[in-house]
């Protein structure tokens, strides 16, 4: 079950509830009658009481709904005979390295051609733990980040390997190109992060006395060019757009990266997760996984 909170601000005054959740989250709700569903089900809070479909909203006003995988109808997710990049594989843990422009798992209004669906074809196994529409999926990666993401086989696997994500015991190295020149050769960046207010799918650095999640991220430089910075990222906490947001933070955001930076720069958003290191589920062996630099990286790194 994944909670999605909105606040009303002055423009949006007295739309109905339906039609502006319906509106405000595209990517998570297909229509006015999905939104009808979680009235009924008492899904939809405005100010903590459940709401009525007829509500007009009103600036302050939160809204709390609950959305689950079973709320999406299960034919929607089906398997595609798509190419995978197995970097490793045994009964427990597949290593992909994952394309950009594709997404992790199945969303309202985008059911295929996803990571998912090409898992589902390939391998007859996975966790489901995350439930039915993101089997195997134990974290992810944005659509527009390429680079090495773990699946589990099975609910052992998924459970192990979840509780290091939870310790932040697993260390993973990104590579972004970022704008300017960054002057030092190493740092640390920590800023906590917060829900962004008006927009679901996007956060901000918190602002003094908002509820919010502390993050680290620590950086190196690995090439200055006249325009840009190869820098390599090695986050030790792992937030929702944590480096997109710290990049920013340090008055260097990521190259192409449309929601806290400039699409206009870069073919896509410039950021590739080369590395993982993490303890085999069943065995506890330490393994430290990687995969080659995006060719356009080469020009920069």
């Amino acid at each position: 079950m994944t909670t999605h909170t909105l606040t009303i601000t002055e423009q949006d005054k007295d739309i109905r509830v339906d039609i502006y959740v319906a509106r405000s989250l595209p990517d998570v709700i297909p229509s006015r009658m999905f939104v009808k569903r979680l009235i009924d089900d008492g899904r939809l809070l405005v100010n903590g009481a459940v709401a009525r479909a007829c509500y007009h909203v009103q600036p302050g006003d939160r809204i709390d709904l609950d959305v689950r995988d079973e709320d999406y109808p299960d034919e929607r997710l089906k398997p595609e005979p798509a190419q995978l990049d197995i970097v490793w594989e045994d009964g427990d843990v597949i290593a992909l390295n994952k394309p950009v422009g594709i997404s992790v798992h199945p969303a309202a209004g985008n059911y295929s051609g996803t990571l998912v669906n090409a898992l589902v074809y390939h391998f007859d196994e996975l966790s489901d733990i995350n439930g039915g529409k993101r089997p195997g999926i134990v974290h992810r990666l944005d659509k527009e980040t390429s680079g090495i993401i773990l699946v589990a086989r099975n609910n052992f696997a998924h459970a192990r390997l979840a509780a290091q994500f939870e310790e932040h015991s697993i260390e993973k190295k990104y590579v972004a190109l970022v704008e300017g020149v960054v002057q030092f050769d190493e740092g640390r960046i920590t800023a906590a992060i917060a829900r962004h207010p008006k927009h679901h799918d996007m956060r901000r650095i918190a602002r003094e006395g908002e509820p919010a999640k502390t993050a680290e991220t620590f950086y190196s430089v690995i090439r200055r060019c006249q325009r840009l910075t190869a820098v390599a990222l090695y986050p030790s906490t792992g937030r929702t757009h944590q480096l997109r947001l710290h990049m920013r933070h340090s008055g260097h955001p990521i190259m192409g990266d449309e929601k806290y930076g400039n699409k206009g720069n870069f073919p896509r958003m410039a950021l590739h997760a080369q590395a993982i290191a993490f303890d085999h589920p069943r065995s506890g062996h330490r393994l430290e996984l990687s995969v080659p630099l995006p060719e356009d990286f080469m020009d920069y790194v």
